[in-house]
């Protein structure tokens, strides 16, 4: 979920900059008209927002192919669309009781006041998406924000011109952009729009990207949920079944050819297991794609940048010593359709690029290890990724390599999956990201948490005031300053 946005002369800028401003100000009038969107209007939203990505789909998934030259149309549907929806079924369930008052204690020399929080909508969202899941990674977001009672602003990366040219006109029949308004351009107006007023960003990008946008919303003191990315690693405990862990492993790994920002990044296996673990992978990916050139449910490397990129990274690695298994079932050139067979790669260092860098492609590196312990200090040495993920099944063993390291997210004996979990908070610590979206935590992000207190008729404080030398000062010397 982490590319950076450029402008290409096929760039469509439906939206010139001074427009930008518009769009914003229209959003914030129309907010301040009706600033507390009732539960029934959030929820009439969101179901107006189901009948459209119903409506659309096939227009979407084809659209995302072309941007691609090829994207599975069965990965669109069912890794961005249908989370969509369940997620759209979610909030919708959720959201009238998030947004009752949360009744707070008031202490005792208060007393008999009375403290509660009230969730307000923040205002106007602006939503930077990127192109590797576009569907996913603007709806989800906007999701959050018409549950939450805001409007939004959607900035689509030019990379998905297609697409965004398909969102625009969809969304545009299901609301007024005084609502929700989807921008379409290339590098001017996404600059333009990070640095507009809004009253929080979403961005889902590179981290270096990610520091631009932070520094760019500063400006307005305009808070920021980034979702970045980082080396995902992998750590597989001796005892498990490796045959078991290959086929999680090339589900999650070859899920939109590893163009993903939760995608498996390296891993660790025992010392000794590399080659049964290779077989095992292999097999995986040979049952799942027994050709890969014109298989339209293996998908191709974005652009020509996103795939010399790559190309350098296995260059660079071979170079230095690393050995490259290539699973290319019938020895297909792929060159002229843009894709990497899934690739893995023995014997590497960490001074090669490709350990160094997000890989963001179907490359898997592999090391051995001794000690689960040399492991944990390796991970634990290197910015925290975006996921961590562990294959074991013995819940003590989990628990501690959990309990020793940091990251956004940590899963057993699984990958990618907890992105479709509606119920949990998404999102990265430290350089892989800050903030969170999804579950609760999607709703609460997204609303001004507004405390408030009153007092009756009976001003209780007025007993304490001055002079400080009454017989109620010092009971609350005696009781309460101990």
């Amino acid at each position: 979920m982490n590319s950076p946005i450029k402008t290409t002369s096929m760039t469509p800028h439906s939206f010139d900059i001074p427009h930008l401003h518009t769009v914003l100000e229209q959003q914030k009038h129309a907010y301040q008209r009706h600033p507390l969107p009732s539960a029934k209007e959030r929820i009439d939203r969101l179901a107006r927002l189901k009948r459209i990505l119903v409506k659309y789909q096939d227009q979407f998934a084809e659209a995302i192919n072309q941007d691609y030259g090829n994207r599975s149309i069965g990965e669109t549907k069912i890794g961005e669309l249908l989370t969509c929806l369940e997620q759209i079924k979610y909030y919708s369930k959720h959201l009238t009781h998030w947004m009752k008052p949360s009744k707070r204690h008031v202490g005792i020399i208060h007393q008999p006041a009375k403290a509660w929080v009230q969730y307000q909508p923040l205002g106007v969202v602006g939503i930077i998406a990127p192109w590797n899941y576009p569907l996913l990674l603007s709806v989800g977001p906007l999701i959050c924000a018409i549950a939450a009672g805001n409007n939004a602003m959607i900035k689509i990366s030019s990379a998905s011109s297609n697409f965004g040219r398909a969102l625009e006109k969809a969304l545009g029949e299901a609301f007024s952009t005084e609502l929700v308004a989807v921008i379409n351009g290339g590098g001017p107006v996404s600059d333009a729009f990070s640095h507009l007023a809004f009253d929080k960003i979403i961005f889902t990008g590179s981290t270096e990207i990610g520091k631009t946008v932070m520094a760019a919303a500063s400006e307005n003191l305009v808070p920021v949920i980034l979702e970045l990315g980082g080396k995902s690693p992998v750590l597989v405990h001796p005892s498990i079944d490796l045959k078991d862990v290959a086929q999680r492993l090339a589900a999650g790994k070859l899920w939109n050819a590893g163009q993903t920002c939760v995608a498996p990044d390296y891993m660790f296996l025992p010392k000794g297991k590399t080659a049964e673990f290779i077989e095992h992978f292999r097999a995986c990916v040979e049952n799942m794609y027994a050709d890969i050139a014109y298989n339209q449910d293996y998908t191709s490397i974005i652009n020509d940048k996103q795939y010399n990129r790559l190309q350098g990274y296995l260059e660079d690695a071979c170079n230095q010593g690393a050995k490259m298994i290539e699973i290319n079932p019938k020895h297909e050139d792929l060159t002229a359709v843009r894709k990497i067979a899934p690739t893995l790669l023995t014997g590497v260092t960490t001074e090669m690029r490709i350990m160094k860098e997000e890989i963001f492609g179907p490359i898997l590196p592999i090391m051995e290890y001794d000690q689960i312990d040399d492991v944990i200090d390796f991970i634990n040495s290197r910015p925290r990724p975006l996921a961590l993920y562990y294959f074991d099944f013995d819940q003590a063993r989990a628990d501690y390599v959990a309990q020793h390291t940091h990251s956004g997210h940590f899963g057993q004996n699984t990958v990618l999956t907890h992105v479709a979990q509606d119920d949990l908070p998404f999102g990265g610590v430290g350089a892989s990201g800050m903030g969170k979206y999804h579950g609760p935590e999607g709703f609460f992000s997204l609303s001004h948490e507004r405390s408030v207190m009153s007092n009756p008729k009976l001003y209780s404080l007025k007993f304490i005031l001055p002079p400080f030398n009454k017989p109620i000062h010092k009971l609350i010397s005696k009781t309460l300053l101990r």
